[in-house]
């Protein structure tokens, strides 16, 4: 299945990977291994995830506190946010 990213998805996982990489580069590049292999997951299986709301499904990385919203469309699933577990539960959901 295609996926697709929000323009501001690139944002979220750079700010992410900017303070991993503060910590260690190799923290960074696990975390982007991560992320790939979740995203890859739903996209397998884009009924996997459980839902919440405006329709957005809920991936929740194994190893970091961060989860993915996605929205599923007909032969694709769009990436809507990349959070992390403490951010406010409104956070990113204006997004269309």
């Amino acid at each position: 299945m295609e996926v697709i990213y929000h323009p501001l998805v690139r944002w979220d996982v750079l700010e992410i990977r900017r303070y991993y990489r503060n910590i260690s580069s190799k923290l960074a590049d696990e975390f982007r291994d991560e992320l790939r292999d979740t995203i890859g997951r739903a996209a397998e299986n884009p009924l996997r995830f459980p839902p919440v709301e405006r329709g957005f499904r809920r991936a929740n990385l194994k190893r970091f506190p961060y989860h993915v919203l996605y929205e599923v469309q007909a032969q694709l699933i769009r990436v809507m946010l990349v959070r992390h577990h403490k951010r406010h539960p409104q956070f990113g959901m204006a997004r269309e």
